[in-house]
């Protein structure tokens, strides 16, 4: 059986707040790990009003704003996994690569099988925070984005920008690995 290429995309998502059926996903960036510059960013219409005051503080973005200027979830989704679909070759596989993927993999998944029936990253994601235990051999409370820029030096920082932070997660996520590599 030949081995699938493996597509890394970095993705993160800005939303109203926590639980992923009530609040809504307001931002999705998304970059291929290896070539950052390829990249995708959408701004999505909300899909209720209940929101987290501090998660809107953080990245800044209002209800209203998001109303105004995004695009339905449906169609902000089509133009997703039309993006990821164009940036994986026939014999690749898209794998979506999180700084605490579970959370934005939790969103983008919800709204790929709620208004897609798809979603063209599987049923997975690579988190960074378990990659970096993993290579490193410390504790959960040391996979901080904080403790891992320390060990890994990179040039990017989040700053709660969907596709800043996904260019930013992409440069960790290339450094964690190039550690695991170096660990063998």
């Amino acid at each position: 059986m030949k081995k699938r290429r493996e597509v890394f995309i970095s993705v993160d998502v800005e939303t109203t707040g926590p639980l992923v059926s009530e609040h809504s996903m307001l931002t999705v960036g998304a970059c291929l790990a290896y070539q950052p510059d390829i990249s995708f960013s959408v701004m999505l219409k909300p899909i209720s009003n209940k929101y987290v005051a501090a998660a809107l503080e953080v990245t800044g973005l209002t209800l209203e704003e998001a109303e105004k200027e995004g695009l339905s979830p449906k169609d902000a989704m089509e133009k997703f996994a039309e993006w990821v679909t164009c940036h994986t070759p026939e014999d690749g596989t898209p794998v979506f690569v999180g700084l605490n993927a579970p959370f934005d993999w939790g969103f983008v998944n919800y709204y790929f099988l709620r208004y897609l029936g798809n979603n063209p990253f599987g049923f997975t994601a690579l988190d960074i925070k378990a990659l970096f235990m993993g290579v490193k051999g410390c504790t959960w409370h040391d996979t901080k984005s904080s403790v891992i820029d320390k060990i890994v030096n990179p040039c990017l920082k989040g700053d709660h920008d969907a596709l800043h932070d996904a260019r930013y997660q992409a440069e960790l996520f290339r450094l964690v690995y190039e550690l695991s590599q170096n660990a063998k």
